[in-house]
């Protein structure tokens, strides 16, 4: 499941480092000047023949201040609770929480863009037993052709830089004393174009994950060619749900697909990745990245991540980052390409 190529915004500025507000949403309240004196009474000096007409009212008079000062003060002893109750059980609270766990290097970025309630319908709530910001994806790809014009979408033009660059930063990894050549792993792997263009030249054999039926089929009966003797296994997963072998890869190659995996998910196949790599083995995120902040896709529910969130989460993970690099001639209109690799 490869990422087309999305165009840039142009109103961010290349290379900001985001500056992260330190603040949490809380509940928060003022009085009013006089605090109890808002309720107040009529004046004493009031002529006989004023309390007279008015005798007849002043019972419920009386009964509707004594009601209204009761709940004026229920109200005060309701806020002064609010910090060590109420938030606890309020309906803001549990959706920041839910959010905060999935997003939690992107979540304060995104709550600047879109309101909550609709942030949290989008990233968390469930469409048939499965997240929405993951049933969302699914349904775009089924749209999108298995070819290299679906893979690359608007920017098939650029797919040989693409693939060129991939190759200069693997070189960098792979070899004696390095990774060894026994194995890769591709994930979102699309119709195959990175595996053809660049892991099967320096991998012995190959495996290979998608979402797309149709993709992987694609693959293995059209688009590898002979390369698809050489690959053992194809696996039709999502990778948030996938557990890859153990001790297994010499090379694990992300493109265009953590950013459609919500920060947790990303962190923990991070996780479950450092466990599958061979000795001296590296992993690979090759994806976009902001230029500030993140920001959602509702189009095809991607996430694109500032370099510096990206590096929060693998730091998370319990990764070490070998090197990262710029991926060097696409053109300005598209969001800036990061490759990162790690241990």
């Amino acid at each position: 499941m490869e990422r087309k190529r999305g165009a840039s915004s142009g109103t961010e500025e290349e290379g900001t480092t985001p500056l992260l507000r330190q603040s949490h949403p809380s509940l928060s309240h003022s009085t009013t000047p006089g605090g109890d004196d808002l309720i107040r009474c009529g004046s004493s000096k009031h002529s006989a023949e004023k309390r007279t007409l008015n005798r007849k009212f002043r019972m419920s008079d009386s009964t509707s201040i004594m009601e209204f000062s009761g709940t004026h003060q229920a109200f005060r002893d309701r806020w002064a609770k609010t910090d060590n109750e109420m938030c606890k059980h309020s309906m803001s609270f549990h959706l920041h929480n839910t959010l905060r766990k999935e997003f939690f290097a992107s979540y304060l970025y995104l709550l600047e863009q879109i309101p909550l309630v609709k942030l949290y319908a989008v990233t968390c709530e469930y469409i048939k037993g499965e997240k929405q910001f993951y049933y969302r994806s699914q349904n775009f790809y089924k749209d999108v052709p298995a070819s290299e014009e679906g893979m690359m979408g608007d920017f098939v033009e650029i797919s040989e830089i693409d693939l060129e660059g991939s190759r200069q930063f693997l070189k960098k990894f792979v070899g004696p004393g390095k990774a060894g050549t026994k194995r890769a792993l591709d994930c979102g792997c699309g119709i195959g174009r990175v595996s053809k263009g660049v892991l099967f030249p320096v991998f012995e054999s190959m495996e290979m994950l998608d979402m797309m039926e149709e993709f992987i089929l694609h693959a293995h009966e059209v688009y590898l060619g002979d390369y698809a003797d050489r690959v053992e296994a194809y696996y039709l997963y999502n990778l948030q749900e996938f557990t890859p072998p153990t001790k297994r890869y010499d090379v694990i190659w992300l493109q265009w697909v953590a950013c459609h995996l919500t920060d947790k998910d990303l962190m923990e196949f991070l996780k479950r990745a450092k466990q599958s790599l061979r000795p001296n083995g590296v992993i690979f995120i090759k994806d976009n990245m902001a230029r500030q902040g993140c920001k959602l896709d509702p189009i095809d529910s991607s996430i694109i991540r500032h370099l510096d969130i990206m590096k929060n989460i693998i730091q998370t993970a319990g990764l070490t980052i070998l090197d990262v690099e710029k991926q060097e001639g696409f053109p300005e209109a598209i969001v800036p390409v990061w490759m990162i690799a790690m241990r």
